[in-house]
């Protein structure tokens, strides 16, 4: 068995443990909005996927399974019984993915703009893409990428915000970045959401053009325990564009299952 992936994270607040998964080519620190609002409430700790921001194996394979694998490792590294757990994008992926693997650990999930039930159109789109990111790297996807994160009002009100994204982007592990994608765009896990039980915040933006409303709808109805909430007039980056309205639905759903357990 290979040794386990040094896993770079941050711990912020006191309370119930919540885990914050980031999506593909991010960092920890997209979640800091987010965990300004639950941190007076809750224990918050984002964590950089492996190969990504300050965690190791840029070199090590890069499935859901792996990062999944991490999670766990994470968990029992710092002694945590059980916890929430948040995913946005790929980390929405992945946190299925443990509590299917762990569901004893699992409190409730909250899966921010992800996708499952793509048709078979969207699957081969998605290959097309992925061909794409492997054959001209990322100036070659960037401002398809962009355009699918940010609203037009957002890129026009806060060009810095976009062009520092754009430079992570580009600074990115083009490695980790084409196997953490293709992660993305390969894994469907329609065949076995109805096996998790745990409570499920389900949301994404109103315009969100890959991890649409109406894939969310289709998740949503197969977790037999779930709420969905779809954000108006946002596209992707619902963690960067509206941290409140993020924070505060998830504080509100946090705090509601935690009442119902403690009830």
């Amino acid at each position: 068995m290979a040794p386990p992936i040094r896993i770079d994270y941050s711990i912020v607040g006191d309370g119930p443990t919540v885990f914050l998964t980031h999506g593909v080519g991010a960092r920890r620190q997209v979640w800091d909005g987010v965990v300004a609002r639950l941190a007076p409430h809750f224990r918050c700790i984002s964590y950089d996927l492996r190969g990504h921001g300050g965690s190791d194996g840029a070199a090590a394979p890069l499935g859901v399974d792996e990062f999944a694998a991490d999670l766990e490792a994470l968990r029992a590294e710092l002694g945590i019984q059980q916890a929430h757990f948040i995913g946005h994008s790929l980390g929405g992926m992945i946190v299925p993915t443990y509590t299917r693997a762990h569901p004893e650990r699992v409190k409730s999930l909250s899966l921010i703009c992800t996708a499952a039930f793509r048709s078979p159109e969207a699957k081969a789109n998605g290959a097309k893409f992925v061909e794409k990111l492997y054959a001209e790297g990322m100036p070659g996807i960037l401002d398809t990428m962009l355009d699918r994160w940010f609203t037009e009002e957002f890129r026009r009100e806060q060009p810095d915000v976009v062009e520092t994204r754009k430079q992570q982007m580009l600074n990115a592990d083009p490695r980790v970045y084409r196997e953490t994608y293709k992660a993305f765009a390969t894994t469907d896990m329609g065949p076995w959401l109805h096996e998790i039980s745990a409570p499920t915040l389900v949301t994404t933006g109103e315009f969100d053009p890959g991890c649409s409303p109406a894939l969310n709808e289709k998740i949503a109805a197969a977790l037999p325990n779930s709420e969905l909430v779809i954000l108006p007039a946002l596209r992707h980056s619902v963690l960067v564009e509206a941290p409140d309205l993020v924070g505060n639905l998830l504080l509100r759903f946090l705090q509601s299952v935690e009442a119902r357990a403690g009830g």
